[in-house]
């Protein structure tokens, strides 16, 4: 369901399409190398593809800083923010999203006001889980108050909800439906549904039962493709592309135009 802020970002018509930037390695990760501008480069050119194309949205996440930390540094949040203002001024009509792994809401938040970006994708806003980097606990709480002590209330929160690459078993006992319940009780702005892992594909049936009982906006965010992509606009308000787009489908490769533009063709 749309709601007004989410109407505000994306408009009142069909499935809104975000495309992913997964900017290079940040400074002080593993695979850094060549300092900010070959960076800010690479983001503003797939920034320039996607838009060109005619995606709907832009979202950057550091996905290249493997392995992960659950309090990546300040260098990190430094570099998100350079990089996610120098994309914004450059699409200034686009809605942008920021994600900093692994569950870096906090510092994802305030990159995005440093940066004038729309909206932050945010881990673990209700219920713990086990994620690759570790216990990832619950934040809403303490999310929401640190958005309201620095003046990001026009931010908006879209929150995953029984998250992949993590093991839920902890909360067996707490199905989807319920977990998306708790993040709207929590006042989550929006719900992210997706697959075990990246690339591969949410449940239909999951995502037909979260969209059938809550009144938040539904999103998808992972293994969306040419071939399914009507199947899943058909449900969720928004889709979140990364890997389908890039050459071979492999969410590390360079875009690739022409999956943007079929992916584009099959949502109608």
């Amino acid at each position: 369901m749309k709601t007004p802020r989410f109407s505000q970002l994306f408009g009142d018509g069909p499935t809104a399409l975000i495309g992913m930037i997964h900017v290079r390695a940040l400074p002080g990760t593993p695979q850094h190398a060549g300092g900010m501008a070959p960076l800010i480069e690479h983001a503003l050119a797939e920034a320039d593809t996607y838009c060109a194309a005619g995606i709907h949205a832009l979202m950057i996440e550091n996905m290249h800083d493997l392995p992960y930390l659950r309090q990546p540094g300040p260098e990190v949040v430094a570099a998100m923010s350079v990089l996610a203002r120098a994309v914004k001024q450059a699409h200034p009509t686009l809605p942008l999203g920021i994600q900093i792994l692994a569950g870096a809401n906090r510092e994802a938040l305030a990159a995005a006001l440093a940066a004038d970006a729309d909206f932050i994708r945010a881990e673990g806003f209700v219920f713990g889980h086990v994620a690759d980097e570790g216990y990832i606990d619950a934040c809403a709480g303490d999310l929401l108050r640190h958005r309201k002590a620095i003046g990001a209330d026009h931010i908006a929160l879209f929150t995953d909800i029984k998250k992949k690459h993590s093991a839920h078993a902890i909360t067996a006992d707490v199905d989807i439906v319920q977990t998306a319940h708790a993040a709207e009780f929590f006042l989550s702005d929006g719900l992210i549904l997706t697959g075990a892992a990246t690339g591969e594909a949410a449940s239909l049936t999951e995502l037909r039962a979260v969209c059938d009982s809550t009144r938040l906006p539904v999103m998808v965010g992972s293994g969306i493709t040419a071939d399914n992509i009507r199947d899943y606009a058909a449900l969720a308000d928004a889709l979140i592309v990364g890997s389908y787009v890039k050459e071979g489908g492999y969410w590390a490769h360079p875009l690739e135009p022409s999956r943007i533009h079929r992916l584009l063709d099959a949502l109608g």
